[in-house]
């Protein structure tokens, strides 16, 4: 289990390296599409304006860039397994004039934060693709104070996500690929109803509340979603790197196709469902 929980990590470190140009060229698209679920999430951690918090698998960081203009007596934390993803980050402060933010290249599972050092720790999709979930929430859980509050955001199911099952789903007609196990990182592993509220509450959280929050990502034309997917969605560039150019020609015409679906007032709508679950460390 470690070995290869060893080897997911070190793979994820370079594919999210690898992508944070995408996730720096789209940091626009990206803030206004996540906005709502970013929102809700600091709005359940309750945050005070002296309040120390920790943004775990802070990615280009948000929510907690916008967690930090909230504490301007407090500091947040960035904490990320990819470098290249903080590198932006740091980016994105310092323009900003954010003063009151520290980054961490480190893994989920084992932060290098004392115990009880901050009043809100949260993780916004970041659970999902963690190779040992468990051991990330004991860490989220260990970091936080008596009375703080542990948060998270994880994508909804596939049927109330076609912004990515599209395209995966037409990338799996396409080619035969091989079914991972059971419990292993993707985008829908916490979707169930109420597994993370059980997460959450296996950990030892108390007043544990989880709901679904639903925007829409929106594009104006099927190139720009094309263009922003293969960007951004580490999923779906690594389905289609697996299948030749034909193939992927042939994906990129029936996804072209199915988006005239979501087509509405001139663009493209393609709904975007999340669950924002919250607790109190006792």
């Amino acid at each position: 289990m470690l070995a290869s929980a060893g080897r997911i990590r070190d793979e994820q470190r370079l594919i999210w390296d690898e992508f944070s140009a995408g996730w720096k060229k789209w940091d626009a698209e990206l803030l206004g599409w996540h906005a709502p679920f970013g929102a809700t999430l600091l709005q359940e951690v309750r945050l005070r304006p002296d309040a120390w918090v920790l943004d775990v698998a802070a990615g280009s960081g948000e929510p907690g860039l916008n967690a930090a203009e909230q504490v301007q007596d407090g500091r947040v934390v960035l904490a990320d397994i990819s470098a290249g993803m903080l590198r932006v980050a740091r980016e994105k402060a310092a323009a900003r004039g954010l003063n009151n933010v520290d980054f961490e290249v480190c893994d989920a599972a084992a932060m290098p934060f004392d115990e009880s050092a901050f009043d809100a720790v949260y993780c916004r999709f970041g659970f999902m693709f963690f190779p040992v979930m468990s051991a990330a929430m004991r860490e989220m859980v260990r970091t936080a104070r008596s009375g703080g509050r542990v948060g998270a955001v994880v994508w909804g199911r596939a049927a109330e996500n076609p912004w990515a099952s599209l395209i995966l789903g037409t990338i799996a007609r396409h080619r035969e690929l091989p079914i991972p196990p059971v419990g292993s990182p993707g985008l829908f592993r916490c979707a169930p109803t109420g597994f993370m509220t059980r997460m959450f509450r296996d950990a030892g959280l108390a007043d544990v509340a989880e709901y679904k929050v639903s925007t829409d990502l929106v594009h104006e034309s099927p190139e720009s979603y094309w263009e922003f997917m293969t960007d951004i969605a580490t999923t779906m560039a690594t389905g289609l790197a697996k299948a030749d150019e034909e193939s992927r020609a042939l994906i990129r015409s029936d996804v072209f196709q199915l988006l005239g679906r979501y087509e509405h007032d001139g663009a493209i709508r393609l709904r975007s469902t999340a669950t924002v679950v919250a607790g109190t460390k006792p």
